[in-house]
C-alpha cells in the first residue's frame, strides 16, 4: 500500500508518497491559479507512477486540501506539519514554518501538537513578502539572501507589506546599495519570525520547515536572532506532505 501526503500550499504543492516509513517519491509543483487543476495534474502524474486508488491511500492538506476529490481524508496543515517535522526531527520541538501567506510555530511534545500561533494578518515576515521585496530590487531570492550578506546599516520598521514595500523603493531613491536593502529585507522578516517565537514559547529546540528551510544564510541569521541552534532537514520542505502521508497510514 502506498500512502499519499497531498500538501496543497499557497505558493507550491508539495507531495511525498511513503512506504512503511520511508519516502519513497516527493515531488511538488507551483500552486497554479486553479487548486482543483493542480490536484487533477497530480492524480495523473501518480498514475501514471502506478499508484492508484486501489493500491494507496491519500490524505490533502494545506490551504487548497479541499480542491483534491480524491483524498480519503484531509487534515489540518497544523496538525500534518507538527507530525511531518516530528517524523524528520525525532524529537519534541517547536516547529518555524515560514509559508507562502502565513508564518506558524508550533508545539510539539511527545510526538503531538499541544499548541500553536499563526501569522496570518499579514504577507510580511511571509515567503511572499521576500519574493515581493526581492521582485522590487529586480533579483531572485536566492540573489537577494547573498546579496544581504553584504549588506547592513539599514532597517524596514513597516510591520505591513505595503508600507515596507513604500519603505523599500524610497530607499532605492536615496540611492542605498543594493546589498544594504537586501540585508534590512531579510532582516526584518527573521526579526517578525523571532518575535513570533517569542511569543509562542520559551523552547529553544526549533526545527524550521517551508521553502526557506534550504536557504542557509537564513537559518543561520533565524539562529542568531533566536539565540537558539534553528535545525533543519533536507526534506524538511515537505514536512506538511510527510505528516499527511503519515496520517494516512491510520486510515483503515
Amino acid at each position: 500500500m502506498h500512502y499519499v501526503g497531498i500538501d496543497m500550499g499557497s505558493t507550491a504543492t508539495k507531495v511525498v508518497v511513503m512506504k512503511e516509513d520511508e519516502v519513497k517519491i516527493k515531488f511538488y509543483v507551483p500552486a497554479g491559479w486553479n487548486s482543483v487543476e493542480t490536484s487533477e495534474d497530480i492524480l495523473r502524474k501518480l498514475e501514471d507512477m502506478g499508484i492508484n486508488k486501489d493500491n494507496s491511500k491519500v490524505v490533502a492538506t494545506g490551504y487548497g486540501r479541499v480542491s483534491v476529490p480524491y483524498a480519503d481524508k484531509t487534515v489540518t496543515e497544523i496538525t500534518c506539519h507538527g507530525r511531518g517535522a516530528y517524523f524528520l526531527c525525532g524529537n519534541d520541538c517547536t516547529v518555524i514554518d515560514v509559508g507562502g501567506q502565513d508564518t506558524k510555530v508550533i508545539t510539539v511534545e511527545n510526538g503531538m501538537v499541544t499548541d500553536f500561533l499563526m501569522n496570518d494578518k499579514c504577507s510580511a515576515g511571509t515567503g511572499r513578502f521576500l519574493e515581493i521585496m526581492a521582485s522590487k530590487l529586480g533579483i531572485g531570492i536566492e540573489d537577494l539572501c547573498r546579496l544581504s550578506m553584504e549588506g547592513g546599516g539599514v532597517t524596514i520598521s513597516s510591520m505591513c507589506t505595503v508600507f515596507a514595500e513604500s519603505e523599500v523603493i524610497s530607499l532605492v531613491a536615496k540611492g542605498k546599495n543594493r546589498e544594504d536593502i537586501a540585508f534590512a529585507i531579510v532582516d526584518s522578516i527573521v526579526s517578525k519570525v523571532n518575535s513570533l517565537c517569542l511569543r509562542h514559547s520559551s523552547s529553544k529546540h526549533y526545527f524550521f520547515t517551508g521553502g526557506l528551510c534550504e536557504n542557509k544564510y537564513f537559518v543561520e541569521k533565524l539562529s542568531l536572532k533566536l539565540e537558539a541552534k534553528v535545525k533543519t532537514h533536507p526534506l524538511a520542505r515537505y514536512a506538511g506532505a510527510i505528516g499527511a502521508a503519515l496520517t494516512a497510514k491510520k486510515i483503515k
